[in-house]
């Protein structure tokens, strides 16, 4: 038997030690894991809103197919038995309403939203997502105030953050 095996064998608070020791690492390993992949996640959206802001129709391709999937789950569920005619007919009104809005709303402004978010909810850790959502934050934010000027909607810095 070794001197360090026979050492945790004896003194047990050394062994209690190391295995909180081992929990916490565990724990904290964890816990940076999922802010790290949720800051990344943050940061694609923000990437997405803004190719969205540089080619409007991946906007429109990707909401047409968001209400083409939600019109034909109604089907199926029309189909079923589950819903009326009628309860069809007000939801998907109601979809194609959210879709025009939808289509309507800016997207630099969502990427901005997107990459505020990455910086001030997941950060600490300075991840490579974080640095890369504060580089981009600022020109988003010039972007959205380009398109608000252009579109003659007055607004103050105060309403931007």
């Amino acid at each position: 038997m070794s001197t360090s095996t026979a050492f945790f064998r004896k003194n047990k608070w050394s062994r209690v030690f190391l295995y909180a020791a081992c929990a916490a690492a565990a724990v904290y390993a964890m816990i940076y894991a999922d802010v790290v992949l949720r800051a990344r996640h943050a940061y694609l959206e923000g990437e997405k809103y803004m190719s969205w802001h540089r080619d409007p129709s991946l906007k429109e391709t990707a909401l047409r197919e968001d209400l083409k999937k939600t019109s034909e789950k109604l089907e199926k569920e029309l189909k079923k038995g589950t819903i009326s005619k009628k309860e069809y007919d007000r939801r998907l009104e109601t979809e194609e309403f959210v879709f025009n809005r939808r289509l309507e709303e800016s997207s630099v402004k969502y990427a901005y939203v997107w990459y505020q978010t990455t910086v001030e909810l997941f950060s600490p850790p300075e991840s490579r997502w974080v640095k890369l959502a504060r580089q981009k934050m600022s020109s988003a934010r010039e972007l959205w105030k380009q398109e608000l000027n252009s579109k003659n909607i007055p607004f103050e810095e105060y309403m931007l953050e």
